[in-house]
């Protein structure tokens, strides 16, 4: 079926409020959703696969700082998904970059990471160069990259297959890289055993906002059904108290 941006917005919006994000973590996990999907990087593929988990993580602990210094952080996010924790992260090396040139923050334990690049988008646009590194998968492992230069509006991403071996650790990693003093730029190499390798560049992310704007967005019936059902955990039966309450 096909629906606008706004539509969606507002789905997601109630189905992220209904699992029990807290106010503006429901909201940026909206927009980073949408981010993807409006960019041509699958951002609905995504939903699909953080949907079984969304009510989980409402019973995990906030994520916490396991080691930090002047210019690096280890963060533990307790298995949460990038949806509600990733955008903290990245602000805290946006400030650290700020005040020493360079940071590094490492996230453990942090599930559907590709939701980052909404987050490194709005670094970037606030002047601040920022590239990010993560692995996926078990026996088949791929790896992904994006980066955006300072005051740019859009970044790059990329992912390949490859044949590295992964640890635990290695599975729900993150790490954060940003500058305030040199433009980071950041691309998968073509080691021995990388395959099925995906580049878009910044001016092809553009290109593709400006499509899927002017074209509003498909979803599938199924996928549609799933957001409203859980997004209805937040409707009350009408009545004349609710109505008082409304508005």
């Amino acid at each position: 079926m096909h629906i606008s941006m706004n539509e969606l917005k507002s789905t997601l919006q109630r189905c992220f409020q209904a699992a029990e994000y807290f106010v503006g973590n429901y909201e940026d996990a909206s927009n980073m959703i949408l981010w993807l999907e409006k960019h041509g990087l699958d951002g609905l593929q995504e939903l699909i696969n953080t949907l079984p988990y969304i009510k989980a993580d409402c019973d995990k602990p906030m994520s916490s700082v396991v080691y930090e210094d002047k210019t690096s952080a280890i963060i533990d996010s307790h298995g949460r998904s990038a949806l509600n924790c990733i955008a903290a992260s990245v602000d805290l090396a946006h400030a650290k970059a700020l005040e020493t040139g360079i940071a590094t923050i490492t996230v453990h334990n942090c599930h559907n990471r590709k939701f980052v690049l909404k987050a490194l988008t709005d670094c970037g646009r606030r002047g601040i160069s920022v590239v990010a590194y993560w692995k996926n998968g078990g026996e088949s492992v791929t790896e992904h990259t994006a980066a955006i230069k300072a005051n740019a509006r859009y970044p790059s991403y990329n992912q390949a297959m490859t044949n590295l071996q992964t640890t635990s650790d290695d599975m729900q990693t993150l790490t954060i890289v940003c500058s305030s003093r040199v433009d980071l730029t950041s691309s998968l190499q073509n080691s021995y055993g990388n395959r099925s390798a995906y580049h878009v560049n910044a001016r092809e992310v553009e290109e593709n906002k400006t499509h899927s704007v002017n074209q509003g967005v498909e979803i599938s019936d199924e996928l549609w059904k799933e957001i409203n059902k859980i997004g209805s955990g937040i409707l009350v039966e009408d009545s004349i108290l609710s109505s008082l309450g409304a508005g």
